[in-house]
């Protein structure tokens, strides 16, 4: 009896082992990468406009460097902060625009040169400015005098460095689109510049007559949006065909 449990032992431990059906891998596909985007250059349109500031016009407020004479000696008078400027007609000046829906899906051809933010006379210039994810933003100090950089994004990469009296430029880069990032100085707190990536270069900031221009666009119905960092944001929806040129407007309150 012995023998024969022995004999039939192995033979129910296969049946064991070997019972369960194996379950069939699937081969998984990696995903298509995502195509690079032109734009034919026979149907390319573009989109100028104003960004105005309706209301009493806001007063500029006086920045006091009294404190720190190596910034106060490179300005014969006092600075106006840039965080509200209205000109003739309420002309507004550091409105970021761009595309925020509409375009196809991909990755759009980036700018190799990096963009310049410089320090100069204790102030950040320009004020506001756009790159592209992956674009090298440029940073330079190019006062008598140490600057720390100290950009708060929300969803980027907080960093803060210090940057000696004409030193190499830093170069950064950001890895995500998000739109006004507060880039401040924790050595000087009157500066302030706003940076905003995207993933498309189809964006400008109005300058000091208000205006603004956004060139090399393909065909599409679009959202722009247009944001300052006082004022908040304005939104208008369009519709582009080929070689068309738009005017947008937008127009802003207190």
């Amino acid at each position: 009896m012995r023998k024969t449990l022995l004999a039939t032992l192995p033979i129910l431990l296969l049946a064991a082992c070997g019972g369960e059906k194996k379950e069939e891998v699937k081969s998984v596909s990696a995903p298509a990468a995502a195509p690079t985007m032109t734009v034919d250059a026979a149907t390319a349109a573009s989109i100028t406009g104003k960004a105005i500031f309706s209301g009493e016009k806001p007063k500029r407020m006086a920045i006091s460097m009294d404190a720190v004479p190596n910034c106060a000696r490179q300005h014969e008078k006092p600075l106006l902060a840039e965080d509200a400027i209205v000109g003739a007609g309420g002309a507004l000046a550091n409105v970021f625009v761009y595309v925020k829906e509409g375009l196809p899906a991909g990755n759009w051809p980036m700018p190799q040169m990096p963009v310049d933010l410089d320090q100069k006379g204790c102030v950040y210039s320009p004020h506001v400015l756009g790159v592209m994810v992956g674009q090298g933003l440029a940073i330079s100090n190019s006062d008598p005098t140490n600057h720390n950089v100290h950009p708060m994004p929300r969803s980027n990469k907080e960093w803060n460095e210090s940057q000696p009296p004409q030193s190499d430029k830093k170069l950064k880069t950001f890895d995500k689109p998000e739109v006004g990032i507060l880039f401040k100085c924790n050595v000087h707190p009157w500066m302030r510049a706003y940076v905003s990536v995207l993933q498309h270069p189809f964006f400008a900031v109005t300058a000091e007559d208000g205006t603004f221009s956004i060139k090399g666009l393909p065909p599409g119905d679009y959202t722009l949006e247009a944001w300052h960092e006082k004022f908040g944001t304005q939104q208008l929806k369009l519709k582009v065909e080929a070689k068309d040129s738009k005017t947008a407007e937008f127009t802003f309150k207190q």
